[in-house]
């Protein structure tokens, strides 16, 4: 099983980008029971939660640094796990992970996709 991310790339302050998380070696019926989390890390920082969907797609939480800004969503029978992400700010910058909360099991993380706010 793996998660591969990917869209991350330069963007100016105040642009969009969308990231999309896909898992591989679940069955659609065991990703839909596997709570999604991003994360970002910024350079020099550690790694924090930006947003996190449980296996009801309304079962949504985001950083209140993104609140208003980003907007997460899973589409079970494509296993993706996508990241919205508008009104960037320098401060988005850095790698973004998503990460599955399987059950039963240890937690899975992607390599990770490098985004960068910058004019």
């Amino acid at each position: 099983v793996q998660l591969v991310e990917s869209g991350g790339q330069l963007v100016q302050p105040g642009g969009s980008l969308r990231l999309s998380c896909a898992a591989s070696g679940f069955t659609v019926a065991n990703y839909a029971m596997t709570p999604m989390s991003w994360y970002h890390q910024a350079p020099g920082k550690e790694r924090v939660l930006v947003a996190h969907i449980g296996t009801a797609e309304d079962a949504l939480n985001y950083a209140h640094s993104v609140k208003g800004r980003f907007t997460i969503s899973r589409n079970n029978a494509e296993k993706t796990f996508d990241l919205q992400m508008n009104s960037l700010k320098p401060e988005d910058t850095g790698v973004y992970y998503c990460k599955a909360h399987v059950p039963h099991g240890p937690d899975l993380w992607g390599q990770g996709t490098q985004v960068t706010v910058s004019s």
